[in-house]
């Protein structure tokens, strides 16, 4: 039976990833920062295992602990919106630790076992604002095209030891908390600076539209990720959803 470990299953796509694998028969391994029961639905073939993607003390035992991953989802992620003289350090420094150096840290320790198999899936869940620039977005997409170049490299670095790496774009999925709790963070940090205000309420606006169009379906998010761990052939990038699709061009 086949096992994927995918990081951050509290909720949104990480959740429904976790939810599709199970009906397709795979043994998951569902991690977050403080695992509840009940988030997904009781299966002999799930795991749920506390994880925080900062922390390399609790990647290492949430890896052992797992044993033998044939792919590693690596959809753990922070949204912050907001100009850059807004941001705080600290929150920027948050963004990249979760964002890429977290996805990076999760995929040094599964490499040596999959490299040792001569198989094994890396999939980065990276983000669509990473095809267009975006007003209030500059941390956010920075920490996630970082994701992108990576997710390249490694493509053709570990192609030679039988191990595929793909990356997933999602769109804007406005039916999600990831939005909202960016807007929450940016608003614990004191807000929008007076002199960005009329910006925001433009962007803000031009969100709350776009939530109106065809947008991102988490289904959209999943049926990329499962497209690329079971299908060999499928593109390195992979973008999930109609927005994204039409930025991809």
């Amino acid at each position: 039976m086949n096992t994927v470990m995918i990081t951050g299953c509290s909720s949104g796509f990480g959740r429904e990833t976790a939810e599709h694998f199970l009906s397709k028969g795979w043994s998951v391994v569902a991690t977050m920062r403080t695992p509840r029961e009940g988030v997904l639905p009781a299966s002999d073939r799930l795991r749920l295992l506390p994880l925080d993607v900062t922390d390399r003390g609790s990647i290492a035992a949430a890896v052992e602990a797992t044993g033998e991953i044939d792919a590693l989802v690596n959809n753990a992620g922070i949204g912050w919106m907001g100009p850059l003289e807004g941001t705080p350090e600290e929150t920027i420094r948050d963004l990249f630790e979760t964002n890429t150096f977290g996805a990076m840290e999760m995929a040094r320790a599964v490499v040596p076992q999959m490299r040792a198999h001569g198989s094994g899936t890396i999939v980065n869940v990276s983000s669509s604002t990473t095809l267009k620039p975006l007003p209030l977005l500059p941390i956010y997409t920075a920490s996630k095209a970082a994701v992108n170049a990576f997710t390249e490299c490694l493509a053709l670095e570990l192609e030679p030891f039988g191990i595929r790496t793909r990356l997933v774009l999602p769109g804007q999925a406005p039916g999600t908390r990831f939005a909202t709790n960016a807007r929450a963070k940016m608003a614990g940090a004191g807000g929008i600076p007076e002199a960005y205000r009329p910006l925001a309420e433009r962007v803000f606006a031009a969100h709350a539209e776009a939530a109106n169009r065809e947008v991102t379906e988490p289904r959209d998010v999943v049926a990329a990720i499962w497209r690329a761990v079971t299908e060999p052939d499928c593109p390195l990038r992979l973008p999930a959803g109609a927005d994204a699709v039409a930025l991809a061009g």
